[in-house]
């Protein structure tokens, strides 16, 4: 069988879906048709996560109940906290993540997703639990004592929490909570792709989630904030920002966290939370980062905006993670805290209609090869 030949199936409809939808000319960014805006200003992480998994907004209850079950799997078994205190101080954490959520199949015995209610359980446990996977390591490779979840905390002010060991104020704990709205979903993207590919073939949930989390460790996928700040470092000061941007595309240099594939004006996920941390470094202080971003937006717009080419999404999340006090390499790492809710509802969507995926290829090699024998080769 032949067909067309479409190098990494660019534009290419490989399912239907009702979960996340993108415009990319009019930058517009929904999640089960609710504008990510409205989400971002209204909402909170939990809701966000049953919208995704479930199709509708939450009532109080339900909500209430969602979070209490959240709430109830934070904790990590003793053997999954041993793994993580067996791997090398070296490890990334995205290694020690994709780790800890293939074993974790092991500890919840759930291997048949027949079972649609365990299915559901077992996407609320993922979702509860990267968290603290990557808060007690980060703490583990650094000699710490871990920080165990608390009960009274939101997720995001969680999770800030068990990283830092200090309790979040109002402003960071909504600002972290409005970073994973805004990464929760983003339709077919290389990760939810390998998370629904991986899926199909009825692998157990954790088999699907570590896969997706591998596929997002890649450099082409995550780490885009944690290459923009690499960036930034390199330019002395804001007053240096437009010389270093005239040569940077001058040489034709891909300028880190300005352009999008799929948005061809300014990310809606930028503007949000470019205004909210604005705010948050005009309370809290700017930084020498901060400030040559800030000038590099502002410098590249006149020269690439007319290209379509403005600020994505990840051009600001470092310098606010950064500002949180959260280690530069747990940046992917948080992707992934977001993200496993759209993975999960892609999950379920996927396997409500379920057929395995087996595209075709063009073979490009010789077609009539004699084998040699070993004494004449």
């Amino acid at each position: 069988m032949s067909g067309e030949f479409v190098p990494g199936l660019a534009g290419v409809v490989a399912a239907k879906s009702a979960i996340g939808w993108i415009d990319g000319k009019q930058g517009v960014l929904r999640y089960r048709g609710i504008a990510i805006e409205a989400l971002a200003e209204h909402s909170t992480f939990e809701e966000v996560a049953f919208l995704l998994l479930f199709g509708k907004l939450p009532n109080a209850d339900e909500l209430a109940s969602f979070d209490a079950d959240l709430k109830a799997e934070r904790a990590l078994d003793a053997s999954i906290v041993n793994i993580l205190r067996a791997l090398p101080k070296a490890t990334h954490p995205m290694v020690a993540l994709q780790t800890a959520v293939a074993a974790m199949a092991g500890v919840s015995g759930h291997l048949d997703v027949s079972d649609q209610a365990k299915n559901v359980v077992a996407s609320k446990a993922l979702i509860a639990s990267i968290p603290t996977v990557i808060a007690y390591f980060d703490r583990i490779r650094k000699g710490l004592d871990v920080v165990e979840p608390d009960g009274a905390l939101t997720h995001a002010g969680n999770f800030i929490y068990m990283i830092t060991g200090e309790r979040p104020d109002a402003q960071m704990t909504r600002l972290m909570d409005v970073c994973l709205i805004l990464h929760a979903e983003h339709g077919f993207n290389a990760s939810t792709f390998t998370g629904r590919v991986v899926g199909a073939t009825l692998a157990n949930p954790y088999a699907t989630i570590a896969g997706a989390i591998g596929s997002l460790s890649g450099p082409l996928h995550g780490g885009a904030n944690e290459r923009v700040l690499n960036m930034l470092a390199e330019i002395p000061n804001a007053d240096a920002v437009p010389e270093w941007l005239d040569a940077a595309f001058a040489a034709k240099r891909k300028v880190m966290g300005l352009g999008h594939r799929v948005y061809k004006v300014k990310d809606p996920r930028s503007t949000i939370l470019q205004a909210m941390a604005a705010d948050m470094f005009k309370s809290k202080g700017s930084t020498p980062l901060y400030d040559i971003a800030h000038r590099l937006e502002v410098e590249a717009e006149p020269r690439v905006g007319a290209k379509g080419i403005y600020p994505n999404v990840d051009f600001y999340s470092g310098l606010v993670y950064q500002k949180m006090g959260i280690e530069t390499d747990l940046f992917t790492p948080i992707f992934a805290v977001a993200r496993v809710s759209g993975w999960a509802a892609h999950w379920l969507e996927q396997l409500s209609d379920n057929r395995i995926y087996r595209p075709t290829q063009m073979y490009v090699g010789e077609l009539d090869a004699p084998y040699v024998p070993m004494a004449e080769r």
